[in-house]
């Protein structure tokens, strides 16, 4: 029976379109997972409107489990209404990265003097709308690929508007389609607060409509969005404001993040308000924006007022009391850690679940649910995604990166003397050579928390120039539980900022106490 499916495979193959090729290759696989009688049923369910799998929302997460279960011959569509690629290509990760790097850039060209270059105060201009339409361009071809990705693996797209016409139906426009397995993977959308004139203000989505750059502009928030923008603004030469409602941003994070995340936005010429809570938005005749806070303190003359408050599951359309899929008081959908609702058969993953909001983070789910539903293969009968210590970078400027528990958490968990914390503080060598005192150069900052006697490393915090790069590698390293000793039995790659990782003090003692903080002069801090 294998052998007369493979020959007539290659010969399908060679006369069949693409399209018409992978549905057969899709009945093949059936054949060979399940037998005739597999074989019957699929051809018996075979039509437009069933499927095995059908995936709400055609983001990064959707998608890659879309992809995943075709690869294993699983009839497979997709209902996406908007771009292709979900918020992290169209509004999200991929555009604020270009931003970013624009950013970057200007930070280069600024330093520029400072390694020989002559005549640097009149340089080169920054224009926003060249670098919106050369970033919308590139969004737009990367939607294109997610198209054809969708097609090559055999994914029908079925573009609408999807919500649930029972346990294992979903509406589209007029047509109803079934599957026997469907999974909710619609992400998120921005939160905007109820106060008087919050339609003159524009979320983190306007960010990437804004034709021109503002003058002066104001960021209301205090997590890792609102930093980024606000950062990226001021980088690119905005005056830039920002408000947040407790003493800084980044309240959660390791202090070692916020605390030289403050310093350094306020050193770069940003205004930190903090005790914010937004009361109303006024238009002036001018056009200019004023912004009053509960505390009575205006704000005045901004050409632009961001709100960067928070997200909240996308699920309104969803129509989810129909197929009585139970949800959080915050509207998140409740999944097991298999990702699997109340309801059997009907699946959720990424932001719509509130856990871990992370691309990579929904991207991992959704491979894992399709390797368990579809894959057929014992090794996968319990495949699930693993949410713990999973890698977090906040492109701020200067960039964070985090990963585990932060100092706190880790003190709340074990006994204080089972908790062992390595710093260092340092400039990185790019600003070494710069004409001006060393406590007035841009800093870095790593942290290490381990515990027990062994000193399995359960934290890592790092702020600073290449933060970003630097955690990728050691996030390999903390997911297979290294310890202090295997960190300092890696030899130094120098000068790096990296380095710092592995030469932090006392290097080669276990359960020796960590020395009171110094200022480490082996990265350039002279």
């Amino acid at each position: 029976m294998t052998k007369f499916i493979v020959t007539a495979m290659a010969l399908l193959s060679a006369a069949c379109p693409a399209g018409a090729f992978a549905s057969a290759l899709r009945s093949a696989t059936r054949l060979r997972a399940g037998g005739a009688r597999a074989m019957a049923t699929a051809i018996s369910m075979d039509s437009d409107t069933h499927f095995d799998y059908l995936v709400i929302g055609g983001g990064s997460g959707g998608i890659a489990s879309a992809r995943r279960a075709a690869m294993y011959g699983a009839k497979v569509g997709v209902v996406e209404r908007q771009a292709l690629g979900g918020t992290c290509v169209n509004v999200g990760c991929v555009p604020k990265k270009v931003m970013f790097n624009a950013a970057m850039v200007n930070e280069m060209i600024s330093a520029a003097k400072q390694y020989g270059f002559d005549n640097c105060d009149n340089g080169p201009t920054f224009n926003w709308a060249t670098i919106k339409d050369m970033r919308d361009f590139y969004v737009k071809r990367l939607n294109g690929i997610y198209s054809r990705n969708l097609e090559n693996s055999g994914v029908t797209l079925i573009e609408g508007l999807a919500s649930f016409d029972g346990s294992n139906s979903v509406k589209v426009g007029d047509t109803t389609y079934t599957a026997d397995h469907i999974n909710i993977a619609v992400g998120g959308k921005t939160v905007m607060p109820a106060i008087p004139g919050i339609e003159h203000c524009i979320d983190s989505d306007g960010f990437f409509l804004l034709e021109e750059q503002p003058k002066k502009v104001a960021v209301i928030g205090a997590g890792y969005i609102a930093v980024e923008l606000a950062g990226i603004f001021q980088e690119l030469g905005s005056a830039t404001s920002l408000f947040v409602r407790g003493d800084k941003a980044l309240r959660r994070f390791d202090p070692i993040l916020s605390e030289n995340l403050d310093t350094a936005m306020k050193k770069a010429g940003m205004a930190v308000v903090p005790g914010s809570t937004p009361k109303a938005v006024t238009k002036a005749d001018d056009g200019t924006l004023s912004l009053e806070l509960e505390n009575g303190d205006v704000h005045s003359g901004f050409d632009s007022i961001m709100m960067a408050v928070g997200r909240e599951p996308l699920i309104a359309p969803l129509a989810l009391d129909v197929a009585g899929i139970d949800t959080k008081p915050s509207g998140q959908i409740i999944v097991n850690e298999y990702q699997e609702t109340s309801v059997k058969g009907v699946y959720a993953l990424g932001d719509v679940c509130g856990d871990v909001e992370l691309t990579p983070m929904a991207i991992a789910a959704g491979r894992r649910l399709a390797d368990r539903l579809f894959s057929g293969d014992e090794k996968h009968a319990n495949a699930k995604a693993d949410y713990t210590n999973v890698p977090t970078v906040v492109f701020s400027h200067p960039v964070i990166g985090t990963m585990g528990l932060t100092e706190q958490e880790a003190r709340e968990k074990w006994p204080e003397d089972e908790i062992f914390v390595y710093t260092s503080t340092f400039v990185n060598l790019f600003y070494g050579p710069w004409k001006m005192e060393p406590s007035e150069k841009p800093k870095t900052a790593y942290k290490l928390i381990c515990h027990g006697a062994d000193e399995q490393v359960v934290g890592m915090h790092l702020i600073g120039m290449g933060s970003d790069e630097v955690l990728q590698g050691f996030g390999v390293a903390m997911k297979m539980g290294a310890t202090k000793a295997d960190f300092d039995a890696c030899v130094a790659i120098h000068p790096t900022a990296g380095e710092e990782f592995v030469t932090l003090a006392p290097w080669g003692l276990p359960g020796r106490a960590p020395p009171k903080q110094v200022m480490n002069l082996a990265a350039g801090d002279a």
